[in-house]
């Protein structure tokens, strides 16, 4: 099996036509739900860029993978699902935005066939001379560039949308689904592994413009754009506070029109992630390889873009427009065509899952799901929880309740939050300091801590882990990442009756 991941960056969940959204256009996406398996409550890891790319490459949530920022030093000991793949004979490629870890070099980079980053930041080392860049050079295109830097708002390109100064062809998802298809064709019948990172519809909110003409000049605004921020946490108070006073570089002038330039655009760029998906697949049927490739389409996080009234995704821990994520499997005689799962799933579970798929070993190192039963339609969760996590706050969803955990010391006031989805959607009433769910919320907690000490990967463990396995076993067996996960030895320690050891 062949293995197409298809990453958008920061694509809110709800924003697909296939989830029943009257504004979204997303044909390509809705075909591929239609032919495969779309999950409605799927969930990132982290809501920044590098940290929640790690985790999909390791499968390995961020309180084991230590990544919590953006770029951050090489993390040498970590294997990757690309790595994995390589060592079972696979081609493997990584094109367009990968934002990894880069210090001394860009991790997973040797796990790679080809490696073709799309990603450029003026100033700063993370990739000076990205191939992608290097191609506006010589068409003499480089000064039109406009995904990653706004030049009418330097800093603030989150508070602005317009038409792109390039065209698709140039751009950079057009260019990113011309690289991989160039790899696919280059594969031959050798099998293939490839990630695409398409940049959008991350800002700069700068569509082409036949996808900004597909949305009207007077597009509706999201409903929760005006909702009150007062029950929400100080962090996100001030960022509502601050964009309500946004001017815009553009005429008219003032937030309600920077807002909709904004919703308009961010739109149009999903539509234009969904153009370059759509060539992808239709490249991958014109060649014989649908049906004989796993297609994955998601996210690495969701994002605000207005919502209520927030300009980008930070603070984006708080609700769910970030913390889900799109979540879209195709492969024949496996997934059931037009399911529709409601099941908890994470990003972690795609490594595992697909190596599994394709016929490979187990990664011993993921703590991701095998969620290949929930794509054959067969009820069968995987978790209770799903969690997203910074150092210091976390987001954790079960059943019909959200709730967000932010330590004491990181605020002048009490903070907390809980939503109950099923009959809130929209998170306008934070139930965490109401008396009559503090029942829930000491569920939330109890969770919480429980998911924290079950899924935390160890280096050492007492007692020994061969005590349960009987003589000649290894003193401590290790994952491919130096450490073993945290359900192993307990697990077998109390199977073993010795309690007083844990």
């Amino acid at each position: 099996m062949n293995v197409l991941l298809v990453i958008s960056d920061q694509h809110q969940a709800k924003l697909l036509g296939c989830e029943g959204h009257k504004q979204a256009i997303t044909p390509h996406m809705d075909r591929l739900a239609a032919e495969g398996v779309r999950f409605r409550h799927a969930y990132t890891q982290n809501p920044i860029c590098t940290p929640s790319r790690v985790s999909i490459l390791s499968g390995q949530y961020c309180h084991n993978t230590g990544y919590y920022g953006l770029s951050g030093p090489t993390p040498t000991w970590l294997p990757s699902f690309f790595g994995h793949f390589k060592q079972h004979g696979y081609r493997t490629a990584g094109i367009g935005k990968m934002h990894l870890p880069n210090d001394p070099k860009v991790w997973a980079i040797d796990d790679m066939t080809l490696y073709a980053d799309s990603y450029e930041k003026h100033g700063h080392p993370m990739a000076p001379n990205t191939p992608y860049f290097k191609y506006l050079e010589d068409l003499g295109l480089r000064d039109k560039e406009d995904s990653i830097g706004l030049p009418e708002l330097p800093g603030l390109q989150q508070h602005e949308g317009r038409p792109s100064n390039l065209p698709y062809e140039h751009s950079v998802e057009g260019w990113c689904a011309a690289q991989a298809m160039k790899f696919i064709d280059a594969s031959g019948d050798t099998p293939f592994c490839m990630q695409v990172s398409l940049p959008r519809p991350h800002q700069c909110y700068t569509p082409d413009q036949q996808f900004w003409d597909m949305y009207p000049d007077d597009l509706e605004l999201p409903p929760t754009i005006d909702q009150d921020p007062s029950a929400r946490p100080p962090h996100f108070r001030n960022t509502v506070n601050s964009y309500r006073k946004a001017e815009g570089a553009f005429e008219p002038k003032g937030r309600d029109h920077v807002s909709r330039r904004v919703w308009r655009a961010y739109l149009a760029c999903i539509t234009q992630c969904d153009y370059a998906l759509g060539q992808l697949v239709d490249h991958l049927e014109a060649t014989g390889k649908l049906d004989n490739t796993i297609v994955v389409y998601g996210s690495d996080h969701g994002a605000y873009s207005t919502t209520h009234g927030v300009p980008e995704k930070a603070p984006g821990i708080c609700s769910e427009e970030v913390c889900r994520v799109p979540f879209i499997w195709r492969l024949p005689e496996v997934a059931q065509a037009g399911h529709v799962a409601h099941e908890l799933v994470e990003n972690v579970d795609i490594a595992p899952t697909i190596a599994s798929l394709a016929g490979l070993p187990a990664m011993d190192w993921t703590d991701g799901r095998d969620i290949t039963a929930l794509l054959r339609g067969e009820p069968s969760p995987v978790r209770d929880v799903a969690v997203t996590e910074h150092p210091w706050s976390k987001s954790i969803r079960w059943k019909n309740w959200r709730m967000v955990h932010y330590q004491p010391e990181m605020f002048d006031e009490p903070a907390g939050e809980l939503y109950d989805i099923a009959g809130d959607p929209n998170e306008s009433t934070n139930l965490f300091f109401d008396d009559a769910h503090q029942s829930t919320v000491n569920e939330g907690r109890q969770l919480l801590l429980e998911w924290l000490i079950r899924t935390t990967r160890t280096t050492t463990m007492w007692p020994p882990e061969h005590w349960s396995r009987g003589p000649g076993a290894k003193p401590y067996t290790l994952g491919a990442d130096g450490k073993q996960s945290n359900t192993a030895g307990p697990t077998q320690s109390v199977a073993a009756g010795r309690l007083n050891y844990i």
